[in-house]
């Protein structure tokens, strides 16, 4: 009975697989953008993540990147990525759940997606891209502060 219980209470999180869902590099002025001299775009980068329940304790995990690089209205090169993974999670409480999904996940994704997008813009001929580490706790953690004052905000449901 004591081992049937201490089972039920295991929690185990592991890794299951790491893909890419999508991928996709543009470089819209190639080749007139390498006769340019200058080399000093603006780069534009977004970042979100999304998570689906899957059977058997496994959980999807996308993380969606989207990096722009611009000089002046002109776009020199636009790379979008979804880096995926499938998480086996068990035996924890939907807090830690969230946790997992919203920060643990996407920073695990996070080396696989910047090796990518480093490689697809280097590959599609421009200087070396790198993408500066990212504190997903701390995105979580604000993701979690304006749900809550989002929620304090809204006015009570009223049933009659």
């Amino acid at each position: 009975m004591a081992d049937e219980n201490q089972a039920e209470n295991e929690k185990r999180l592991s890794i299951a697989k790491i893909y890419i869902k999508d991928f996709s590099f543009e470089s819209p002025q190639s080749p007139a953008v390498f006769k340019s001299k200058e080399w000093s775009p603006k780069t534009n980068l977004n970042l979100r993540s999304s998570h689906t329940d899957l059977e058997d304790n496994l959980h999807e995990v996308v993380l969606t990147i989207t990096v722009d690089a611009k000089e002046g209205e002109q776009t020199v090169f636009l790379v979008e990525l979804q880096q995926a993974g499938l998480f086996e999670v068990v035996g924890y409480s939907k807090e830690e759940l969230g946790a997992i999904v919203g920060s643990f996940c996407p920073n695990m994704l996070f080396p696989y997606a910047r090796e990518a997008i480093a490689g697809a813009i280097q590959k599609g001929g421009f200087p070396e891209f790198v993408l500066q580490p990212i504190n997903f706790d701390a995105l979580y953690l604000q993701a979690q502060q304006q749900q809550a004052a989002a929620a304090a905000q809204s006015p009570p449901v009223e049933t009659h």
